[in-house]
């Protein structure tokens, strides 16, 4: 074996990897990251498509092919995200408008392209070279492993647009080294295109919108997409995804002039009754972003402030003002009389005041860690809808509104304490939730604890925790609304007037969440760290053929199973056209797989990305949810499963297996709570700790698929091809697992089909 072939297979893992981290950051940003989840989930079937390629047409298999394969495969991942974005796509439309479903396939092809290539090209090498496919596949996920680094290293250093382009580096080196001499020009015009495109990257991967303000800044890195607005004199606003917004409220120092422009009305959400209830306060924020919640606590005067925030960016923002000249006085717009409002104005430098303490973490593990410990934690809108990340497969979810999440904030607070929570649409279900907590807790008379209200011309709802029974007076003026005959702006749901008494609020709290199940619009189930999916609200019921004309993007918070639509249109893709593709060699001439070789390589697929997609969801409350988790956790899978295929040739069969099997049986039963000891740890230390409890797993499970292999010899082509297209499976029917049953079910899922894969392999007459 050449071990340039080695190289060839690892660079061009490493751009097909760095493709879909970058292009899931991308389209999750522009798109919206349900969307991002449709498209990237098909486009991946590519992989399986081109293997299968080179098994129904056997010209194509020429060694010296692969560097044209990798070029044209190149070229697509420099040209895809650009025209994707001039096609104008509109999702909204996209299950009742022909010409957009004629634009999203289009799409497909575009963004499936690079993988459909990479895919011959991979398959060609693993044909060629059956005999050592213990090494080429080693090679093959080594270098995604690398991808996973070099994705998430170039998003932070150059910027997510400028990082689609330059991922496309190592498969066009790639491409140059295998070539023969005569193509190894196309390379390298190619790259001097990338040179070009990435320098211009921010006008070309960026979708038409109407901005509601002037854009003063933009910063585009592995986390989110962050803009800053000017609305004038000072005012700007942070926004995140284009979704989130955060206010950052201009303040000179002199908190006077705060406290007389703001007057006796306050905070939309004012808290200054509550913090003065405390000699010395100590305020948490989950999610502190543009420094409002940070603003107020300074304003009413507590005495300690954490400010956590999972966006590292932002809070170097708001701590460093205009340390490197990304706000241009010039553009940070003026006054009514034309003075110029400068960056220092804007944000006061809140967070330097000496009772700030600032966190770059997820609030939910910062909150883990401290018992008995604040007064006051306050949460305002507080979102994950961005694209959490197994490549593309992932969803997003959030830790901070489960049930298990309430429990850790009744302990972190102090005896006397309170938890004000706000939320646009989760209300009814975390209402449900805190019920199954206080509960679990053992809490006496716990709807005693807690008052929920709705603020309507904000349209939301607002949930009071008290550590200690609440009393009439607490629940009047909690808010300074009610007592200052502000009812229009804020009101009880619970404890509910006769007015407003049939509220689902009200309903769940006296009768349980199951009594207003079958009338409610959304799904109120609870939600738990094994069934983190809070925003999956969506119902079949609300399936109805006029909603589908123009499903907004939002459509999934008020009832619509957009989510479970979008899961089943990928699963009737692969049923449907990928699995009778797979067996058409079957009606073609020539020596075939074997059924229960065929099978073997199916099953080993679904069940290795089910573990993948659940490892990285579930180790996020362990390491905190960003994509540093994402990287620690598929970074180590990858590598370790690397290292197993190449030390595959010296494991047993039933030693693999049994190691898988064991290994998941132990993640389901003992390491969770491990995990759960030890998150006092520092953010590195759990990651070490968690990729230690990865890799075990991830050694074993690189071993499955050469095994099969190395048996079927140079059919090799066709098993990857299989396996490629049942991946997609996996990583996306394993999602309706846990949506319904939770990621225990879901790695217990995944262990069963690892016992039917060995089972397959150890039948002789399979092979």
């Amino acid at each position: 074996m050449r071990r340039r072939n080695l190289l060839v297979v690892a660079l061009m893992s490493v751009t097909l990897l760095s493709l879909e981290l970058v292009w899931t950051r991308l389209f999750s940003a522009e798109f919206f990251y349900t969307y991002a989840f449709l498209t990237l989930s098909l486009a991946v079937l590519g992989l399986g498509i081109g293997a299968l390629a080179l098994r129904l047409f056997p010209s194509l298999y020429l060694e010296r092919n692969v560097g044209v394969f990798l070029a044209i495969a190149g070229g697509f991942a420099l040209l895809g995200p650009p025209t994707v974005f001039r096609l104008g796509l509109d999702f909204s439309s996209l299950f009742t408008s022909l010409a957009m479903i004629g634009r999203f396939v289009l799409t497909l092809v575009l963004l499936g392209a690079p993988f459909f290539f990479g895919g011959v090209a991979l398959a060609m090498l693993f044909k060629h070279d059956h005999e050592n496919i213990h090494r080429l596949y080693a090679a093959d996920l080594i270098g995604a492993g690398i991808g996973v680094l070099l994705a998430i290293v170039l998003m932070n250093q150059i910027g997510t647009p400028a990082a689609v382009f330059w991922v496309a580096f190592p498969i066009l080196f790639a491409s140059f080294i295998s070539a023969r001499w005569w193509f190894k020009i196309f390379p390298v015009v190619l790259v001097a295109a990338l040179v070009m495109m990435a320098g211009r990257a921010d006008g070309l991967l960026e979708a038409p919108r109407e901005e509601h303000a002037p854009v003063v800044y933009k910063h585009w890195d592995a986390m989110a997409k962050v803009k800053m607005y000017c609305y004038g004199e000072g005012y700007r606003v942070l926004n995140v995804d284009n979704v989130a917004h955060f206010s950052v409220i201009p303040f000179d120092g002199d908190w006077g002039t705060v406290d007389e422009e703001l007057g006796e009305e306050g905070w939309d959400i004012d808290v200054r009754y509550l913090i003065d209830r405390f000699d010395s306060c100590t305020f948490l924020s989950l999610g502190s972003g543009g420094g409002s919640d940070v603003f107020q606590a300074l304003q009413h005067g507590a005495t300690e402030i954490h400010a956590v925030e999972v966006n590292p960016h932002i809070n170097r923002m708001m701590l460093e003002g205009d340390p490197s000249g990304y706000l241009d006085n010039d553009s940070c717009v003026v006054d009514s009389t034309g003075r110029l409002i400068t960056c220092d104005e804007v944000f006061g430098f809140l967070y330097k005041d000496p009772r700030v303490k600032v966190v770059s973490e997820d609030a939910r593990t910062y909150v883990r860690r401290h018992k008995n410990k604040f007064d006051i934690i306050f949460s305002l809108s507080s979102n994950t809808w961005a694209a959490l990340g197994s490549g593309s497969f992932a969803l997003a979810e959030s830790y901070l509104f489960t049930t298990e999440a309430f429990m850790d904030y009744w302990e972190a607070l102090t005896d006397d304490g309170f938890l004000s929570m706000e939320h646009q649409v989760y209300m009814p279900r975390l209402v449900a939730e805190l019920l199954d907590a206080l509960d679990r807790l053992g809490v006496d008379n716990p709807t005693d604890h807690f008052a929920v209200y709705n603020l309507p011309t904000l349209r939301r709802n607002l949930l009071l925790l008290s550590k200690t029974p609440l009393t009439d007076e607490v629940r009047q003026r909690a808010y300074l609304a009610m007592s200052q005959k502000r009812y229009d702006f804020i009101y009880p749901l619970y404890p509910a007037p006769d007015s407003v008494s049939t509220n689902i609020i009200n309903q769940i709290v006296t009768g349980g969440w199951e009594s207003a199940a079958d009338s409610a619009a959304v799904n109120l189930s609870p939600c738990t760290d094994d069934r983190p999916f809070v925003a999956q609200m969506g119902m079949w019921k609300n399936l109805e053929r006029d909603r589908l004309k123009k499903v907004n993007t939002y459509a999934e918070f008020y009832g619509f199973p957009l989510s479970k639509i979008i899961i089943y249109s990928i699963l009737a893709v692969v049923v449907v056209l990928m699995i009778p593709l797979m067996l058409l060699p079957y009606v073609l001439p020539g020596r075939n797989l074997r059924a229960g070789a065929w099978l073997y390589f199916f099953v080993v697929g679904i069940a290795f990305m089910a573990v993948e997609v659940i490892l990285i969801q579930k180790y996020a409350l362990f390491i905190g949810a960003s994509v540093y988790s994402i990287a620690t956790v598929l970074l180590t899978l990858l590598v370790a499963s690397g290292i197993g295929s190449r030390l595959a040739d010296r494991v047993g069969a039933r030693a693999a297996f049994l190691g898988i099997i064991v290994w998941l049986l132990l993640e389901v039963s003992v390491l969770g709570p491990v995990t759960g000891v030890l998150v006092g740890m520092p953010m590195l230390a759990r990651a070490v700790i968690a990729a230690a409890l990865v890799f075990p797993l991830g050694f074993f499970m690189g071993i499955p698929f050469p095994m099969g292999a190395r048996r079927v010899g140079d059919l090799v082509d066709w098993g990857f091809a299989v396996n490629g297209a049942a991946s997609v499976l996996g990583a996306t029917a394993i999602v309706l697992v846990a949506f319904a049953y939770g990621f225990t079910v879901a790695l217990l899922v995944a262990a069963g089909l690892y016992l039917i894969a060995g089972v397959l392999l150890s039948i002789k007459a399979n092979w």
